[in-house]
């Protein structure tokens, strides 16, 4: 196989790195410009076992010392090397990794009625976003619906907190609440007020696990259509979990009994 081209950036107003600052810095940028941005070989790694491409492929030159991730880079179109300060330019982290790549967006996928999902509605924080989509991986639900007021799910925050698992996630952002009564699956939800404790419910697979607003939780439009609502016992007394763990147990517990 033919190496990709190198080519040696040097200079802040290079166009790619504009294109990447804003990518990097907005959230939303990427349905602009069609292009992720991805930090640190772990999601570059993650992005090309599950059979999606790398494009531009960008590395400090301290990073090109290194041939664990020289040859990494080499794994897109092409690898650009510049200043480690510029790549640090690019991203908003504190200390950032010393590689980075562009990849395409990927195509929004129709929603599967059938599957083992979970439904975001309106959580506004990246972390706990991106966390929750690591424990849809984990247990082995395959589908993530966003309603709208959603984090943005392909945000470099996100991707960072996903830690790759979006690339084996069938994820659709932006949905009315409406677009769930498609779904052929039973709708379940989390309430400190239910009668059911989960642990002792029966607990239906494939689902779609509800997961609300951190403030105001599940919305009515929602909560209605659930076939099911447990409460997560806290015998330490807490008045309740943040919302990615909360998914976690849930998830798990979903996991369990299927098997």
């Amino acid at each position: 196989m033919t190496p990709p081209p190198v080519v040696e950036v040097t200079s802040r107003d290079n166009p790619l790195l504009v294109k990447l600052r804003k990518i990097a810095h907005d959230s939303g940028a990427y349905r602009k410009h069609g292009q992720l941005w991805l930090e640190g070989d772990h999601l570059l790694r993650a992005c090309v076992e599950r059979g999606h491409a790398l494009l531009d492929v960008v590395i400090g030159e301290t990073g090109w010392r290194d041939p664990a991730l020289r040859a990494l880079a080499a794994q897109g179109t092409r690898t650009v090397v510049v200043p480690d300060a510029l790549l640090h330019a690019i991203s908003p982290l504190d200390s950032p990794p010393a590689i980075g790549a562009l990849a395409a967006l990927p195509a929004a996928p129709a929603l599967d009625p059938h599957c083992a999902s979970v439904v975001l509605d309106r959580l506004q924080d990246a972390g706990n976003v991106g966390s929750i989509l690591r424990s849809a991986a984990a247990f082995g639900v395959k589908q993530v619906l966003a309603i709208k007021g959603t984090a943005a799910l392909w945000s470099p925050k996100v991707l960072r907190a996903g830690m790759g698992a979006h690339f084996g996630l069938r994820l659709l952002e932006g949905l009315e609440v409406e677009a769930l009564d498609a779904l052929r699956v039973p709708l379940l939800a989390t309430s400190s007020h239910a009668q059911a404790a989960l642990g002792d419910a029966a607990l239906p697979w494939p689902a779609a696990w509800v997961l609300g607003h951190e403030g105001q939780g599940v919305q009515d439009a929602l909560r209605v259509r659930c076939a099911l609502s447990v409460r997560i016992p806290q015998p330490g007394g807490e008045e309740s979990l943040n919302v990615a763990a909360a998914a976690a147990v849930c998830l798990y517990a979903s996991s369990s009994s299927a098997r």
